[in-house]
This record gives structure tokens, sequence and C-alpha cells, in this order.
């Protein structure tokens, strides 16, 4: 293992532990965590985003650490830690700010220190460097070298892994930026992007959620129109997305750290710029509020039906913020479940992804087991886990009691293949 000297990489979660196993099949690479338990379950062979399988992990000769002064020696620092937005949806960059003071006070003069968090533009220069160089007592762009490679893995999509994804980097210099080009080139095979700056990288990572998070506004926008109108808004895309040039994207719930969360990092930096953003504000309230929508939905439903909302059996189905992952961070489904019980309903909530102790801690919600799913009067089918289509139609609609409803957030199941009592509705 030779030609970049030992490379760290900075946080093993989502992003970090599968670019560290990667680079591990070619280099000397240390994986470090602030989290203990995460150290320790990584140790024993247990990745618990499911994105490295445990034969995986335990043929990998990464070395996994808890200890910041293991970094020292490494030529490359690759910082990947969380960038979440604050109670009020303004960046929170205390991970990014620990972790640079941290690395600070262990990088020798040449390290070259990588950052793929999402921020927003000038972020890395103007945030990350200054607190470096208070930490290491070293110059930015003399003593140490800084870059930028945005992530881009899709959290269990195992169609798209992170070495068929093409990379963009960018470097403080042109030397810098070539080392990171040939770095990742060396493991990437879809290809490398070369960015001019720093701050074009940083702002064509940030645009990518952003543009997402406003088609799927679209999508659930023409959802309420739909449904105003009487009309299904799967049959309504089906139609429309016979033509070549109709962009595919659906409604549904938009939780998760990446395009729930995005953009607000590219609207802060437009307003302290002076700019009000008006589109993707718009977008932003649009998705923040489904959650809500479609519990009020199923209130109105109850009601028009005769149900007593004290005494209704509520039961959905999935808790994590998209399908097949395990991660329950940002998901919209609590927003869900929060609404219900403002109007004095207490759901059932299952997922078989989710972890029961994390349910708890982050929502206080206690997972049930899929038995006591039985005589619902309303069935909210809010996460498409493949588990749940492999139920199959005849089980989930035996979780519903005669004249019941279900609300089916993706669309999964088709009305017509369900018992004619139920009461079907979906964004």
């Amino acid at each position: 293992m030779d030609g970049f000297g030992k490379i760290g990489v900075v946080g093993l979660g989502y992003v970090g532990l599968p670019l560290a196993v990667s680079f591990a099949r070619k280099y000397d690479v240390i994986g470090f965590d602030v989290s203990e338990a995460r150290v320790a379950t990584l140790r024993e062979g247990h990745d618990y985003t499911n994105e490295i399988a445990p034969e995986e992990l335990a043929a990998s000769t990464l070395t996994i650490t808890g200890a910041v002064e293991d970094l020292r020696g490494c030529g490359i620092l690759i910082v990947t830690v969380p960038t979440p937005v604050d109670d009020s949806c303004r960046p929170d960059f205390s991970n990014l700010v620990d972790a640079c003071a941290a690395i600070g006070k262990v990088i020798a003069p040449g390290t070259i220190i990588v950052f793929e968090s999402t921020v927003y533009p000038g972020a890395t220069e103007e945030i990350c460097a200054p607190v470096i160089e208070a930490s290491s007592g070293l110059k930015s762009g003399a003593g140490f070298k800084l870059g930028y490679s945005p992530e881009r893995i899709n959290p269990g999509d195992k169609a798209h892994p992170l070495e068929a994804i093409v990379k963009v980097v960018a470097g403080q210099d042109e030397a810098t930026l070539d080392t990171l080009a040939a770095l990742y080139g060396s493991i990437i095979h879809a290809g490398i992007h070369r960015a001019s700056s720093i701050r074009v990288a940083e702002a064509a990572k940030v645009i990518e959620n952003t543009q997402r998070d406003i088609n799927i506004a679209l999508m659930n926008e023409i959802s309420k129109i739909c449904d105003l109108v009487g009309i299904r808004t799967a049959e309504v895309l089906a139609a429309a997305g016979t033509k070549w040039n109709f962009l595919k994207f659906y409604p549904g719930l938009v939780g998760g750290h990446c395009i729930g969360v995005d953009p607000y990092y590219l609207t802060a930096k437009a307003e302290q710029l002076g700019y009000h953003p008006e589109v993707i504000l718009s977008g932003r309230r649009i998705n923040d509020g489904m959650g809500s929508y479609i519990a009020q939905r199923a209130v109105k439903l109850l009601a028009v039906s005769g149900h007593s909302l004290g005494a209704a059996r509520v039961g959905i189905l999935g808790l994590t913020f998209k399908e097949n992952v395990p991660d329950i961070r940002n998901s919209k489904v609590e927003d869900i479940y929060r609404e219900l019980c403002e109007f004095g309903i207490r759901p059932l909530v299952h997922d078989p992804m989710a972890d029961r102790g994390a349910a708890e801690r982050e929502f206080g919600i206690t997972l049930s087991d899929l038995d006591a799913f039985t005589g619902l009067d309303v069935l909210i089918y809010a996460v498409s886990h493949d588990t749940y289509a492999a139920l199959g139609v005849p089980t989930i609609e035996g979780m519903i009691a005669p004249e019941g409803i279900l609300i089916d957030v993706k669309s999964a199941v088709q009305p017509a293949d369900l018992r004619s009592d139920i009461r079907y509705w979906s964004l």
C-alpha cells in the first residue's frame, strides 16, 4: 500500500464508513469516530447503517479508532461528519467545527484536509480553515491544504455504490487538486469531475438535493390538487410520464439528512448576502408540511366514516426516513404520529428496520410488533420497505377492520386489489 501515505477518515457513518472501507482496499486507512458505541460495534463487525456487510467489514484492513491521536501521521484527512440544521432550520456547523478543532491538534505541515460534509458555498474556507489554523498553529494554504469532494452516497441504494458515482473534487491549489483527483480516481471507476474551485464544488453539492426537493414539492402540491379534483395522482403521473421529457418525480415524505436539510444551507448563505430565496423556501414549506397533511387527511376520513377519534385504532407501517434503511433521522413519519396525537389518537407504529431504542430516544415512540396490527380503523402505509411489499395485499388488508381506511403514502398498493369495503386514499 503506497502512493498517498496513511489516510484518515473522520466520521464513520453512512458516508465515511463506505469511503474508508473502499480506500482500505488499496491504502493504509484509519477510520475515526467520536462515538464510542459506533467504534465498538464496528470493531465487533456490525454496521448498523447496513451499508457494509459483516463479511466485508471483517475482511477489511481498515483500522477503527475513537482516539484522535491515532490520526497523527496521516498525510490526507477526509472529514465526513454530519451537517444538520437546528430547530430553526439554520445550519448547525457544530460537528464540523469540533472535527476541525480535533484534527488541528494532530496534523503536521503539508497535510491535506478534504471535506465531504454538505455545506454552503464558502464554508470550507470561511468556517473550517480558521478553526484548523487556531488549533494547529499552521496557516491554510501554506501549513496545510484544503480540498472539497461532496459525498453523493444514496443510503440503501445497492445499485449505485460509492465507486459507481462520478466524484466531484476541488482543491485549494492545482497541486492539491491533482493529488485528490488521483486519490479518488484510484477507487472511483465512474470518473472524476475536477471543479474549478472549492466554492463551485460546495455549491454543486447543495443544489443537487435542492433541485430534488423542489421537484418533489411540486409533486406534493399536485397531489393536493388531484385530491381536490377527485383523481388519483399515481394515475395522472403515469399518463404524464409517457412523454419523453417529463421528469419522473413522485409525491411523498421528504426527511432524512440530505434532501430535507441541504436546501437550508443554500438559503442561509443567500440570506447572508441579502437575497431572500422564494422558490426554494416555498418548496421546503410544502415538503415539511406533508406529514401533518397526511395525518389531517386520515382524521377527516375517519370523521366522514363516522368513527370516534378517541376510540379509533390507527397503525403506521414504517418510521425510517426512506425505504430499506434503518435511519430515522429527520423522519417525517414522526410528524404524522405527532399530528394524530394532537387529535387524541395514539397510533401503533411498526418498522422492521428501525432500532427500537433509537425510536424511543429520538421520538418517544414505542415500536409495536406486527401482530398488534389487527382490526385497524386506519392503516397508514408510510414507508415502502421491501419487507412490507413481501407481505402481500391479503396480509395488508387483513390488518384493516371492516369499512376501514388505507392511507397509502407511496401508492404501494393498487386499490383495485383491495376488499371493496376498504376506503383507499393516497398522495
